[in-house]
């Protein structure tokens, strides 16, 4: 044989005889973090508006409901207030009024279909307390109308809900 066969025939024979390399290995740790915060919001869904319908100068304690819609994280406190709209005249919640051409229409919104509860906006005196379910939350909003005796016309308020968690 030549010698370069033989030198490859030996190498060959060498490599073919050796120790199996061993696969080497390394291990390291690490966090997998998430931080969430609590959060409310109130307007998920568009609020429905108390609307008292059509009714005759005649009509007294005309009642209405409408609808908030809540979404908080679940286990988050909250508070919802109400305020006194734009035509209260500066008398507060007591004095909401919608307003039409000349006349000034009383009304009241409440927690509580016996509409017994006002519905305010000082927190631990009149506004509705809560807890988050992750989920959205129907809120109800209940309204009366004590006496229709004013013009005839259309009227109208605004109110502003906010909410505190």
């Amino acid at each position: 044989m030549n010698r370069t066969t033989t030198t490859l025939l030996l190498l060959c024979s060498a490599l073919a005889c050796a120790p199996a390399a061993h696969a080497q290995s390394a291990t390291t740790t690490f966090d997998v973090t998430l931080t969430i915060t609590g959060v409310c919001a109130i307007d998920t869904v568009a609020a429905t508006g108390v609307a008292f319908g059509t009714q005759p100068s005649t009509a007294t304690n005309v009642d209405a409901a409408g609808q908030l819609n809540v979404n908080c994280t679940p286990g988050i406190g909250y508070t919802i207030a109400l305020d006194a709209g734009q035509n209260d005249g500066g008398g507060g919640v007591a004095s909401r009024a919608m307003a039409g051409d000349d006349d000034l229409v009383p009304y009241q919104l409440f927690q509580d279909a016996a509409r017994s509860v006002v519905w305010g906006e000082t927190v631990g005196a009149d506004t509705l307390a809560g807890s988050g379910s992750g989920d959205v939350q129907e809120i109800p909003v209940y309204g009366r109308v004590p006496s229709a005796n004013f013009q005839a016309g259309s009227y109208l308020d605004t109110i502003t809900a906010t909410i505190t968690y």
